[in-house]
């Protein structure tokens, strides 16, 4: 482990790739909405994800006593069942670009659990400040957004991706707070399975995603299963691996980098895609990434 060394040049590509990955989140999102619902994108990422991990479940499953079963489940649905639903259902009024940049709060989330409910972080007139920055952004970025949906409409969606936000945080901070000695892979495949098999049976029974798939002419339907296999395997298992790895190696706050570098992306891929960009939403993303900057410091 090299926590305590300088980054190195590996290390950087390493956070430039994970950026890569887990900003390309968002247009397979939408991609995957050109034929399935919402639910259905959702249960299948949460699914294929669950099917990626098999391979390690039982070695890792058999590590977990009993009473930690209903934490884990609690954090597996934080983590990764509910925002796997909140952002395709945001998205179908909002666009990808303007998901991947709000989603940029979750470190802002992130403080503001710890400290107050967790009461892990201390909170002073800097930290604060960032929190109000971070919020009067992401409101800007909502009201800004060009598109067919009125301003409340835009305003209902964006608050779906900061549920979301505080579901990411909401997991981060039980598994820094009950699970700080547990490997974190084993974390990973524990909530991963507890939630996503239960997923995938519906999204092969009830959700009949195959059936969608097939029904759709030219393909289209077998392409949209395709990006979200990418999205399962890329930018959700994948993305956890390296993300985990680069934190081994170079510490937390290294790591927290990729939350400046994961909104632009996400911008890049939806002008890529087409989608407008309103003029006010420059300076709000550079509020919210100022807002997350002076919350996380000392």
């Amino acid at each position: 482990m090299r926590q305590n060394s300088s980054p190195t040049t590996i290390d950087f590509m390493i956070l430039v790739l994970l950026s890569l990955i887990w900003g390309t989140s968002y247009i397979l999102i939408k991609k995957g909405l050109e034929v399935f619902s919402p639910a259905q994108v959702a249960t299948l990422r949460l699914g294929i994800s669950a099917l990626a991990l098999a391979p390690f479940a039982f070695r890792h499953l058999k590590k977990i006593s009993r009473k930690d079963v209903p934490l884990l489940m609690l954090i597996g649905i934080t983590g990764t069942g509910l925002p796997s639903f909140l952002f395709p259902f945001a998205q179908t009024e909002l666009s990808s670009s303007l998901t991947g940049m709000l989603s940029g709060l979750t470190p802002l989330c992130t403080f503001l659990i710890a400290w107050l409910f967790f009461k892990s972080r201390d909170a002073g007139k800097r930290q604060l400040t960032g929190v109000v920055l971070g919020l009067v952004g992401a409101g800007l970025l909502a009201w800004a957004a060009p598109g067919q949906a009125g301003q409340t409409t835009q305003f209902a969606y964006a608050g779906f991706i900061l549920l979301a936000c505080f579901c990411y945080a909401t997991s981060s901070n039980l598994v820094a707070a009950y699970f700080k000695e547990m490997p974190s892979l084993t974390i990973t495949v524990t909530s991963f399975f507890l939630v996503g098999v239960p997923a995938l049976i519906w999204a092969l029974t009830a959700g009949a995603v195959l059936e969608t798939a097939a029904m759709e002419v030219d393909g289209k339907g077998w392409w949209a299963l395709t990006y979200v296999a990418a999205l399962a395997l890329f930018s959700t298992v994948l993305a956890s691996i390296i993300f985990f790895k680069m934190v081994q190696r170079t510490g937390a706050i290294f790591s927290s980098m990729v939350s400046y570098i994961i909104p632009l992306v996400a911008l890049s891929w939806g002008l890529l895609d087409g989608e407008g960009i309103g003029l006010w939403q420059i300076p709000a993303i550079v509020l919210v990434l100022t807002g997350v900057f002076l919350s996380r410091g000392k």
